[in-house]
């Protein structure tokens, strides 16, 4: 089974500029109101973790946005490995990532 888990983030114009000082590459889309929209699967695979596994739960190796379950993974273990990856992003951009799917 596999899942788009996390929606793109939206941050103020003074952060997304204050990012690409850091990385130049980063790509966004302009919002009204000073805001810019930060593609979740490019911030993902940055911080290194497409195609990365654990167990029967990993991402994807070709779409860093969905999270597969590849037979056996618990919801536990998704849930664990998106927030992995929701950490590891708001460490590396200060960009919190909400997911797109509801959790119970």
């Amino acid at each position: 089974m596999e899942a788009v888990f996390f929606k793109n983030p939206e941050i103020d114009l003074g952060h997304y500029t204050m990012l690409r000082e850091s990385f130049p590459n980063i790509p966004h889309f302009p919002l009204s109101g000073n805001m810019v929209k930060v593609p979740a699967a490019w911030l993902i695979e940055q911080a290194g973790w497409k195609g990365v596994r654990r167990g029967d739960a990993g991402v994807h190796p070709h779409q860093a946005l969905v999270i597969v379950n590849y037979g056996q993974a618990s919801g536990a273990e998704i849930l664990e490995l998106s927030q992995e990856i929701q950490h590891s992003v708001r460490e590396k951009y200060g960009i919190s990532l909400t997911p797109e799917i509801n959790v119970l």
